[in-house]
């Protein structure tokens, strides 16, 4: 079964070591997107990259990884995502945050009774 429908996509961009009160602060995002009921979150890890500063992170094989670049993404519905969005306002984040209007596409096994984060969108 395949439901669409249109939706806001969140992308949050930051460095691996920035922190919210000794906690990483992609998790913090993750636990207030959580806390505001949003259909779900999701923390990627880069290998390489460079932002405002323009020093390039990297993860290679002689190098520990060096303040790697992380990237939260949060879908749901547009109002949801617009209502979040002061959620952030007192995290001081140092990285860009876009905004992206999509196209959700949900497969889902109608005989299966357990709910997926996207079947809240």
């Amino acid at each position: 079964m395949r439901n669409t429908g249109p939706a806001l996509r969140l992308s949050i961009f930051v460095r691996e070591s920035d922190h919210w009160h000794h906690k990483p602060l992609y998790a913090e995002i993750v636990h207030r997107a959580h806390k505001a009921g949003l259909a779900g979150a999701t923390v990627i890890r880069g290998i390489e990259g460079f932002g405002a500063s323009s020093r390039i992170h990297t993860n290679h094989l002689f190098r520990l990884g060096e303040d790697l670049p992380v990237l939260i993404i949060v879908t749901d519905r547009e109002e949801r995502i617009r209502e979040f969005l002061p959620h952030l306002d007192d995290l001081d984040i140092q990285g860009l945050v876009a905004l992206d209007k999509v196209e959700t596409v949900h497969y889902t096994q109608p005989e299966h009774k357990h709910a997926h984060w996207w079947s809240k969108l």
